[in-house]
């Protein structure tokens, strides 16, 4: 009785066949997943730098809409059209007129991170700055933002043109 036993324990292990086969399976399942894990994660950041734009840009524009119906205090410089200075004066918020002369009127409470260069370093475009895209801000106002990405998305469109 003892024999039949040994000889199933002998047999119960794997071959190297099976071990071979197992592991090509689990390499072909492997090869499948990693490229749909990274197009997820692609389309996850674009949907945040979609967001962190449109974020930025509204704040800009609420801060265009105030500065225009005289809300705030006077602007600085001539040549900011009423945009702010800066991103961080967006932050920092700029004091207000009439009524609301006592408190300080802020339109984001952060700069959002870029999730394309994982920094809150943003590049801006002022109202005087060539239309086209110079790459270069002429630092007047920030009429608008884009990422310093020089990436593209999976339709060939950079990042920076967002």
């Amino acid at each position: 009785m003892a024999l039949p036993s040994a000889q199933h324990n002998l047999r119960s292990g794997m071959t190297l066949v099976e071990l071979i086969v197992a592991f090509t399976i689990l390499m072909t399942l492997t090869s499948m997943a990693v490229p749909l894990a990274r197009s997820n994660v692609r389309r996850m950041k674009e949907r945040q730098l979609r967001e962190a734009l449109k974020e930025m840009r509204v704040a800009i524009d609420k801060y265009k809409d105030y500065a225009d119906a005289g809300k705030m205090g006077p602007q600085e410089g001539v040549d900011t059209f009423n945009y702010p200075k800066t991103l961080q004066s967006l932050v920092d918020g700029v004091k207000g007129t009439g009524a609301a002369a006592d408190t300080k009127l802020k339109f984001l409470r952060r700069i959002p991170l870029d999730p394309m260069t994982n920094t809150r370093e943003w590049g801006m475009r002022s109202m005087q700055d060539d239309p086209k895209g110079g790459g270069s801000w002429g630092g007047q106002n920030v009429f608008d933002v884009y990422t310093k990405s020089t990436e593209k998305d999976a339709g060939g469109m950079p990042y920076a043109e967002y």
